[in-house]
């Protein structure tokens, strides 16, 4: 495994394929107050590429909305309703098309309440990957060569367990109910940031 490690952007020309498993590092869980510190990707090849963006750097990032926002580019996620407006409120990018495994496994593995990323590794793939580095200090000047390992693990698996949860999808009937899904996670991200976090907008 290699883990790049960039400052404020991909570099140009870097091609990751048209699948790309995306996660972000951030300071807290309240996207409005706690600024996005790192933005992790991986092709599925077992390496990772972290652009880290440092305080007081910006966010113009032009490479990696490029990436994000190219629709023909599939970007897969864990829990992407908090990534995709982390993504939207400091890069400004509108990221489509999006997977999310967690999404996923809500819709098929429906005798389990355990649908984090640990325990979908471990009970899909037999991965056991640490969540020791989640609560760190992501905005500090240099990432510990620990938290760039956290980091990695968050994308390094992701293609993987696309295709374990395709089968299930497929296997229960549920696969075009979870592409409808996907494609509202963006505007779902949306609402969170425009001041709907908690309210069902469908409920009576």
């Amino acid at each position: 495994m290699t883990i790049t490690v960039y400052q404020n952007d991909l570099p140009a020309g870097l091609d990751l394929g048209p699948v790309v498993a995306v996660d972000t590092e951030t300071m807290g869980l309240r996207t409005l107050r706690d600024r996005l510190c790192v933005v992790q990707l991986s092709s599925g090849d077992g390496n990772a590429h972290l652009v880290q963006f440092r305080s007081g750097t910006g966010y113009s990032a032009p490479n990696l909305k490029r990436l994000l926002e190219n629709p023909k580019i599939l970007k897969l996620f864990h829990f992407a309703r908090f990534d995709l407006a982390a993504l939207k409120q400091y890069l400004g990018a509108e990221t489509t098309p999006v997977y999310c495994t967690r999404t996923a496994s809500k819709l098929v593995r429906t005798f389990t309440d355990r649908h984090g990323l640990k325990d979908l590794c471990r009970d899909l793939i037999g991965v056991d990957i640490s969540k020791q580095e989640q609560s760190s200090d992501w905005g500090a000047q240099d990432l510990t060569e620990a938290q760039q390992r956290y980091a990695a693990s968050d994308v390094l698996n992701l293609h993987q367990l696309k295709t374990v949860l395709d089968s299930m999808l497929a296997r229960e009937g549920r696969t075009a109910l979870a592409e409808a899904c996907f494609g509202f996670l963006p505007a779902r991200a949306a609402l969170d940031l425009a001041g709907w976090p908690e309210d069902d907008i469908f409920a009576h």
